[in-house]
């Protein structure tokens, strides 16, 4: 069976952007310019502290970045040596602990930030602020559809099991 060309192409612009936005050259470029020392491994993993409203859990964090709870453990120890994260207890459980980014880490994370935003001003200069503004309506709205199938595909296999 075919797959639909909307979707063929869908599917080819977010692979070109998945790899756009992952390359080492691109992620070194980045923290050169922020003046940041952060590696690609440690990246995501920050910027998802940095949104996070409460200290998260080791294992939430895990399950959110999509990888094995020790790949986690090593990152979280690499950011607390750069002084970006610190791990406080757990109010929930008195044996476990909780992740938190620091002023330093959140200061960190803005300076990313910051230089991805200008890049995308620069490569999007030439399009209308109506249009930059429908591209990020849709995509949030691709993003928010994709997490919601996701989790009920999660759900129906738990409930499966």
């Amino acid at each position: 069976m075919t797959a639909p060309e909307d979707m063929i192409e869908l599917e080819r612009a977010l692979t070109r952007i998945s790899h756009l936005m992952t390359r080492a050259k691109q992620h070194d470029r980045t923290m050169v310019e922020a003046g940041i020392a952060l590696d690609r491994a440690s990246a995501p993993l920050l910027r998802l502290l940095a949104d996070a409203p409460e200290p998260v859990r080791l294992g939430t964090l895990a399950d959110r970045l999509a990888v094995e709870a020790p790949h986690v453990t090593r990152q979280v120890q690499r950011l607390e040596r750069t002084g970006f994260v610190e791990r406080v207890p757990d109010p929930d459980d008195g044996r476990a602990q909780r992740v938190r980014i620091t002023a330093a880490g959140a200061e960190a994370v803005e300076c990313v930030r910051a230089v991805g935003r200008r890049w995308m001003a620069e490569a999007l200069a030439d399009w209308s602020e109506e249009d930059r503004h429908r591209l990020a309506v849709l995509s949030h709205r691709m993003v928010d559809d994709f997490l919601r199938h996701a989790e009920e595909n999660h759900l129906l296999g738990h409930r499966a099991g």
